[in-house]
Parts: C-alpha cells; sequence; structure tokens
C-alpha cells in the first residue's frame, strides 16, 4: 500500500473534526454557556459550565476537555494510518511504513504478548544479576540509560545556555518513582496514603517478577529507602524553574572531583558517547548525593533499586498483569483514572511517542490542507506586529531594554504543523518480534540520536513535538514558537471560524508562546538563545515587581479546602497566558480596522466572542486526585484559574461583558496585574 493509499485510509475522519466542538464550525454553541452563572461572577462556569456538565471524564481519563476530544479525535486518524499500514505486510522492508505496521501489529498481538511473559527483559534482567563490583554496577547504569531508562540520573544533549551554538552533554537528577523530591517526606494524609501505595505497588511488581511476598516486601523497602536519601538532595521544582540555578557547566575533571566515586569518563563512552565535551549538570549537590551513595550501598541493594527501574520502565509493555499493576499505581493511585485505555489507544499513542515524525508525515497530509497553514502563518504575523506594537508602547520599560526585547522578537522563528525536514529513522530496526523489544530499540534509537547532537552545529530545523500533538510550545535556547498540526484544528483554530474565535482561541495560543519569551525564564535568554541579561536593573526590578502580583494571586485560589495553587511554579505559564490573551485581542483589534464592523453573532458581539472562544479552549473537567498531581508537579495552573485569573486583571473584558467594579471578575485597580 502506497503513502497516498495510508491518506486515502484515514479521509473518512475529516469531516467529524469540524462539527465535534458545536452545532457548526462557524458558531459558538449556546449549549456550552451555564445560563445559571453571570459572566462577571464567575466566567469560566459561565462560558463552558454546559459543555462541562455534558462531558464528564471518561473513565480512562484523569481529565477530560476540549483538548483531549480533539487529541482523541486526532487518535482516531493515527490508528486508521496504523492499521493500514500493518495490514499491509508487503511493505518495503526498512520503510517507514513497515516500521510503523510492524510496531503497532507487535504492540497490538496481545496473545504474543502474554505468550511471551518476561522472556524479553531475561537478558537485560541478567546483566543486573552479574553486577559484582563499581566497574559492572556502573557499567550497567549506562546501559540502562542508552535504552532509556531512567536510573539514578538523566543524561542528554543540551545547547550550553551561555553559548547556544554549542551542544554538551546535560546531566539531570532523575531515578525517582514518586513525581516529585517532597513526596517522599510531606506530612499530610494524602502524601503517607500515596507512599504506603507506592511501596506496595513496588513490592506487588517484585512479586510479579518471581520473588516470595516477604522477600519482596523487604526489596520495596530498600527501594523507598535509596529514593528517600536521592530525594533528600532534589532540587524541588520552583528553583528548578531559574535557569540560572541549572546552569553549571563542568570540565570532565570539575566534574569527577564533584563525584569521584563515578568513573565519567568510562561512563560517557558506555553511555555511547564518542565526542568528549564538557557538561551541564542541572543540580550538584544532587550529583554530590549520587557519589555518596556509589559507595554507600550494598551492591545488592543497588541490584534490587536497578530491577525497579527497569520493570518500572517496562511495565506497560509487557503482559496483562504487569501492566494492570502499572497502571493501579501510577493511573488510579496518582490521577484518579478508574479504567485502563483500550489497546488500540495505548498502542496509537506508544507508535506516536516512539514513531511521531514518520507516522505525522502521513497525518498532516489528511488533517492540515496548506489553506489552513496559510491563514495560521498569517495570523501568527498579526500577533508578532500586535506584541511589536505593545512592546514599542509600554510605558514601564526603558529604550534600552525596549531595543532587545524587539530585537528578540523580530528574531523569532517560527514553525507552523509540522517539519520542513523529516526525522531519519533508517538506523532503527523494527519487526513483529516482541512488542517490549521494540519500544526498547525505538528508545535506544533516540537516545544515540540524542547524544549524536554533542560537539554538532544545532540542528534548528529539528521539532520537539510530533505533529498530531495538541500542544504548542516556545524553546528559548533556539528562541523558536511551535505550533503542531495537531492544535491547529477546532476547538482552537478553523478556517472556517470567523476571526473573534479564532483569534480568541488559537490567537492567545501563539500569544500564550511568543510572550513566553518575555515570561521569569525567558526574559533571561537573549535573542540568540543565549542566557544573557539584556535588561536595565530598573527595567529588571520593575518587572519582577510585576510578575510577583500574578505570583499572589495565584497563590490565592484555591483548588480544594486548604489546598492552593502554587504562584511560583505557575508564574510563568500564568504570565504568558496574560500576556497571550493581551496580545490576542489587540490583534482582533487591529484585524477588524478598515472593515465594517462584523455583525453580532447569537446575541454576542465580536469581543464578547473573543472572549467566549479564549474561554471555551480552557474547558476541562478535572479529577480531584490529578487536580492535587497537578499542584504539586506541574506549571501550569489549573483549567479555571487560567480563565478566570486573566480576565479578572483585563479591563477589555469587563468592558466587552459590562462588569462593574464589584465584580468578582474585576481586579480592584491597585490589585490588578499588568505586564504588556
Amino acid at each position: 500500500m502506497s503513502l497516498k493509499s495510508l491518506i486515502a485510509c484515514a479521509l473518512l475522519l475529516s469531516l467529524a473534526v469540524a462539527t465535534i466542538f458545536g452545532q457548526s464550525p462557524s458558531s459558538f454553541d449556546l449549549a456550552n454557556i451555564d445560563k445559571n452563572t453571570q459572566a462577571c461572577t464567575d466566567f469560566y462556569q459561565y462560558a463552558v459550565g454546559g459543555w462541562l456538565a455534558r462531558n464528564p471524564i471518561p473513565a480512562a481519563f484523569p481529565s477530560w476537555g476540549v483538548d483531549s476530544a480533539l487529541d482523541d479525535q486526532n487518535r482516531d486518524i493515527l490508528r486508521q494510518i496504523l492499521e493500514a499500514a500493518a495490514q499491509n505486510t508487503k511493505a518495503a522492508k526498512g520503510s517507514s511504513e513497515q516500521k510503523v505496521g510492524d510496531f503497532y501489529a507487535s504492540c497490538m498481538n496481545e496473545a504474543k504478548i502474554e505468550a511471551d511473559g518476561l522472556a524479553p527483559l531475561a537478558a537485560e534482567f541478567s546483566r543486573i544479576d552479574k553486577i559484582k563490583d563499581q566497574r559492572s554496577l556502573q557499567e550497567e547504569i549506562a546501559h540502562l540509560h542508552a535504552a532509556g531508562v531512567n536510573a539514578l540520573f538523566l543524561v542528554g544533549s543540551a545547547q550550553d545556555a551561555k553559548n547556544s551554538a554549542e551542544v554538551i552533554v546535560q546531566i539531570w537528577q532523575g531515578g525517582l518513582g514518586l513525581p516529585e523530591g517532597e513526596y517522599y517526606f510531606k506530612t499530610d494524609d494524602k502524601s503517607k496514603e500515596i507512599r504506603d501505595a507506592y511501596v506496595k505497588h513496588v513490592a506487588k511488581m517484585f512479586e510479579l517478577l518471581g520473588d516470595d511476598p516477604a522477600k519482596a516486601a523487604g526489596e520495596a523497602q530498600t527501594v523507598m529507602n535509596f529514593e528517600m536519601k536521592l530525594a533528600e538532595a532534589w532540587m524541588p521544582r520552583v528553583e528548578r524553574r531559574d535557569p540560572q540555578k541549572v546552569y553549571n557547566r563542568k570540565t570532565l575533571a570539575q566534574l569527577s572531583a564533584l563525584a569521584p566515586n563515578f568513573d565519567w569518563a568510562g561512563y560517557l563512552k558506555n553511555v555511547g558517547l564518542s565526542r568528549r565535551t564538557d557538561a551541564t549538570v542541572g543540580q550538584p549537590k544532587y550529583v554530590e548525593r549520587i557519589n555518596q551513595q556509589m559507595t554507600g550501598m550494598p551492591l545488592g541493594d543497588w541490584q534490587t533499586y536497578l530491577r525497579w527501574r527497569l520493570i518500572n520502565a517496562r511495565a506497560a509493555n509487557l503482559s496483562q498483569k504487569f501492566v494492570a499493576e502499572d497502571f493501579d499505581f501510577k493511573g488510579r493511585v496518582l490521577t484518579g483514572t478508574t479504567e485502563l485505555l483500550p489497546r488500540w489507544k495505548r498502542c496509537v499513542a506508544s507508535a506516536d511517542n516512539e514513531m511521531g515524525e514518520a507516522l505525522g508525515e502521513v497525518y498532516v497530509k489528511k488533517a492540515f490542507p496548506p489553506e489552513a497553514k496559510r491563514r495560521a502563518l498569517e495570523m501568527v504575523a498579526n500577533l508578532v506586529a500586535a506584541l511589536r506594537s505593545d512592546l514599542t508602547t509600554l510605558s514601564w520599560m526603558s529604550d534600552p531594554t525596549r531595543q532587545q526585547a524587539i530585537t528578540k522578537l523580530e528574531a523569532f522563528i517560527r514553525k507552523i504543523g509540522y517539519p520542513d525536514k523529516w526525522r531519519d529513522y533508517s538506523a532503527l530496526t523494527v519487526d513483529r518480534g516482541p512488542y517490549v523489544t521494540n519500544v526498547i530499540r525505538a528508545d535506544s534509537f533516540e537516545t544515540q540520536r540524542d547524544l549524536r547532537k554533542i560537539g554538532q552545529p544545532v540542528d534548528k530545523t529539528e521539532w520537539g513535538m510530533t505533529p498530531p500533538t495538541v500542544n504548542a510550545y516556545y524553546n528559548p535556547a533556539i528562541n523558536e514558537i511551535v505550533f503542531p498540526a495537531g492544535i491547529m484544528q477546532p476547538p482552537f483554530f478553523s478556517i472556517a471560524f470567523d476571526d473573534a474565535i479564532n483569534y480568541g482561541a488559537m490567537g492567545s495560543v501563539i500569544g500564550h508562546e511568543m510572550t513566553h519569551g518575555f515570561d521569569d525564564q525567558g526574559r533571561q535568554y537573549d535573542a540568540s538563545g543565549n542566557l544573557s541579561n539584556w535588561w536595565t536593573d530598573a527595567d529588571m526590578a520593575k518587572f519582577k515587581e510585576r510578575a510577583e502580583c500574578i505570583v499572589k494571586q495565584f497563590d490565592g485560589f484555591e483548588v480544594e479546602q486548604g489546598l492552593f495553587q502554587n504562584g511560583k511554579l505557575v508564574q510563568g505559564e500564568s504570565i504568558a497566558d496574560l500576556g497571550g490573551l493581551v496580545v490576542a485581542y489587540a490583534a482582533f483589534q487591529k484585524s477588524m480596522e478598515g472593515k465594517p464592523r462584523p455583525a453580532n453573532i447569537d446575541g454576542f458581539t465580536p469581543e464578547q466572542r473573543f472572549f467566549l472562544g479564549y474561554a471555551f479552549s480552557w474547558a476541562t473537567n478535572v479529577r480531584p486526585e490529578f487536580a492535587r498531581l497537578m499542584v504539586a508537579t506541574n506549571p501550569h495552573p489549573l483549567p479555571k484559574f487560567r480563565v478566570n485569573g486573566p480576565l479578572a486583571n483585563f479591563p477589555a473584558f469587563a468592558e466587552a461583558f459590562q462588569c462593574k467594579a464589584s465584580d468578582a471578575m474585576v481586579r480592584e485597580e491597585a490589585k490588578r496585574c499588568q505586564i504588556w
């Protein structure tokens, strides 16, 4: 079957995308509105309360929002592409079609996965069993890292933060089984419950590996004790937001002096790194803790820990008993999810994760027509112009800083839809053998692809997300804004939508990523992507004062009784949300200049529809367990606060809905947060 045939097989879903989120793609669905809530009291509930009531969270998801529905829609398209490829057993050997087809077929072959059991991992466990000294221990850590297993710490490539043209080694804390270091020490009842459940989960996994219950319980406690030692040196997420704190460039000699019990030269060679470069160490105290533990823990305990890290990484790719236990903790305990996703959905997600650009090349031909890319590029250009205008007139910023900011804005690399150069998977071997073997090969391929960047020129054409991804990002090291085809669809964007909805939804996303270049982190990088201070002292002080306003606002948002958003953790995303909203609204206003004023639709003015489009793009139901996980680990606020927080600071919203100064959705002027 040809590439064209694969595309044709996916066309059946094209009409559904445009109508799944409303009555028609060009009108806001009035059923989304909660008529029992006032817009000026709680705009999120007003704008999307009807949708939330009609869209409870499916059992297999921790949350369910309009982005989840779009992601599910994209998954359906990928499924048809993959099933067509899997059915074509005559695809040319070594072709992308053969590889994605065989990968998906191996994942869907439950009978073989059950029959194989642990056999495909036997050699891996044997290697761990043969550890007999420090040399073989460190060789095994390197071997696991080369295969993509997160054990002890993480290694990869990174642009040097102060010389973005250079790619060097990056060493980062890692190797924990709980989401963050603080999970090991928090004393509230929920945290204690999670820790107890975690120890039981680890013990159960050891039992599934064949150990008797008593031995498994002891091994689980060994793992917990060791991870607590690592967690004591863990840099918290808020501190990791400071790029200066995580930039610690070391020569190999300095790295060896920091942790002399670890053979770094031997490790880098064993992990597959042929070029010798300096390394940036994200968390030096954590590396010092690794150094202590290398000789401070018996080899038998190391073997226990590495067995756990291996099975933890591969459980989801094994037989049903491992999959079920893995889901019980990571899904049910941590996120409140009550049901495992259907196998085909897990296999589609796995294929996208491991070979996403091979799939994406087919996907974009179906889901992202040239006209959509043209209009998206036009919208991005309008948003850039709006931010340029804002920077030009910003009252609190002085001219020296202003010129540097505009220079950085003009240097943005704009990526829309899909890469200009597709990833080469020719070195990856995929067949219809064990599914877990294909995953290991794919993870090893990706690790080596990443490490080969070290010492080479920076590839600015590379993408960090696959084309079907419903998301977007800003990368300060390359100074780029990236919008995959997956998000350039309803309810975020459609060539059939009126400008009010497109600018409110997708325009605010574009503006969000642009203003990330000037948030508490992004502002520390210059136009070339270097960690460099281009602000005057006075302007920096003014920025920090304005950012602190947002920190305090979000500190006040209560998630559940006694649990609040962490303003410092979410400040970057919240700065970008507010900035994106302001810039998108300005671009929308600019788009109406010189044209007849658009008519009201369904009784809503163009300005009101802009804000309805913005709010609807965040419509999401969230399980309490997942909300708690997000508050502890995620730099993004919960959806409700991403709507009400920025809008309460924005006078144009109050004007559009004729809100009074005393209304809940209007912050008093003295407390109003404004940056852009």
